[in-house]
């Protein structure tokens, strides 16, 4: 009975593990940072019009885009599967997002208790990358993030006037996040 129930339980393991690597529709991508700032930066890019699930799912009206995108801020832990979900999950809804990672191109393990300087200006150079890319829409694009990433997100948007000239789109700037419902 014991072993019965183990098997289960690893059965139902693996089929979760399985399922849930199947319907991501994320990848990784490096992207240049702002001017004058360094290093090239690492982010984790999920669409909404990619991946296993958005072929099994017809119901899904997102077509070919241009999607409103999300650029996703870590804490200050770092990246972790909980910011790659976020964006999987964000992308489930018809965004594309970046969540960016702003400590492990430099070297760092972790910012909790010092904070970033740098991270406020990584959410711009996320910002300059996807208003390049055909697929997004510019000028829908939001910022969010959590614990460190929520006062960088708050960081980002109050420097808004000064630093999107670097933008390459004229419609390029973040918004508050009214279209995300």
């Amino acid at each position: 009975m014991r072993a019965a129930f183990r098997i289960s339980l690893l059965a139902i393991g693996l089929a979760s593990l399985l399922g849930a690597g199947a319907a991501s529709a994320g990848a990784l991508v490096e992207f240049p940072n702002l001017p004058e700032h360094a290093p090239r930066l690492l982010g984790y890019l999920a669409r909404p019009d990619s991946g296993l699930s958005a072929e099994l799912d017809e119901s899904r009206p997102y077509g070919g885009g241009p999607f409103p995108a999300v650029v996703v801020l870590h804490s200050c832990i770092g990246m972790t599967g909980h910011f790659t979900g976020i964006a999987d999950r964000l992308s489930s809804w018809g965004y594309v997002v970046l969540a960016v990672d702003s400590l492990g191109p430099r070297g760092i393990t972790d910012r909790c208790g010092v904070g970033s300087r740098d991270q406020p200006f990584d959410a711009y150079a996320a910002l300059r990358y996807l208003s390049q890319l055909d697929f997004v829409d510019p000028a829908r694009v939001a910022v969010l993030g959590e614990s460190l990433g929520g006062q960088s997100a708050l960081a980002a948007v109050e420097r808004d006037t000064g630093l999107i000239i670097r933008a390459t789109h004229p419609a390029a700037r973040y918004r508050a996040p009214a279209f995300l419902r």
